[in-house]
């Protein structure tokens, strides 16, 4: 595996060649490790990936990137190799435009049309709030307002120290990101919502529907922007068996 995926394997015997590929986008600031527990979910079957963007973790010598298009660019020219079984992609807030843009590129670019699209906690492109404000008081008071298991990491000074980089360059980069009026996806898309998340009405979710031609689905579960994190399995096994249809 390159240095762009990460495959967190359980303890079960690795099957061979998997069915699908599901390749997890984090959100803003997030890395693999939010996805670690995901295969003990899954089906032998669903190999799952997630994504490890340059400047964090172990690849915190690498720089930031400068866009999210440069991003996309990157992700699916490594994804490409990776196209012999179906691929997927499920991303969570930022991760979610990263995912459409990620799966333009292999359609358009390498000629891999993605099984199916995940979008989750996150607006459709053409009501995308872009952040405004990029002063570190502003952005730490935007994540403590989305929630989040990881929200100790805001009151240790130390993790703090470490974290606060690479929250500040995804930042930078939903600011300026600017969703083209691309054609829609010719696979399908499944949004996921939470019924009180204050970035993303269940409305806004709903809106992704106009961005594919192979078919919509909208899931809305209890909880705030990060209710995927309390409802994992809940969230896996309804990914896994939308990609068994």
């Amino acid at each position: 595996m390159n240095k762009w995926f990460r495959s967190y394997r359980t303890d079960r015997p690795a099957p061979g060649r998997p069915a699908v590929r599901l390749l997890c986008l984090p959100h803003g600031g997030g890395g693999p490790s939010a996805f670690r527990t995901w295969a003990r979910h899954a089906p032998d079957r669903v190999e799952i990936l997630a994504a490890c963007y340059p400047g964090r973790q172990d690849r915190i010598a690498d720089p930031f990137a400068a866009s999210l298009e440069q991003l996309a660019d990157d992700l699916a020219e490594a994804l490409a190799p990776l196209g012999d079984v179906p691929l997927a992609l499920f991303g969570h807030s930022m991760g979610a435009a990263l995912a459409r843009e990620t799966a333009l590129r292999l359609t358009h670019r390498h000629g891999i049309v993605p099984a199916h699209v995940f979008v989750s906690g996150a607006r459709a492109p053409q009501l995308l709030r872009r952040p405004r404000q990029l002063d570190d008081t502003s952005i730490l008071a935007k994540i403590r307002e989305l929630g989040s298991s990881s929200l100790d990491v805001l009151d240790d000074p130390d993790l703090l120290e470490l974290a606060l980089p690479a929250i500040r360059a995804d930042f930078q980069l939903m600011a300026r990101y600017i969703p083209y009026d691309a054609e829609p996806l010719d696979c399908p898309i499944t949004a996921y919502s939470a019924t009180r998340d204050p970035d993303c009405e269940v409305e806004a979710a709903r809106a992704w529907s106009g961005w594919t031609r192979a078919g919509f689905a909208l899931r809305v579960f209890p909880g705030d922007h990060f209710y995927l994190e309390p409802l994992e399995r809940e969230l896996v096994t309804d990914i896994c068996r939308r990609l068994g249809e």
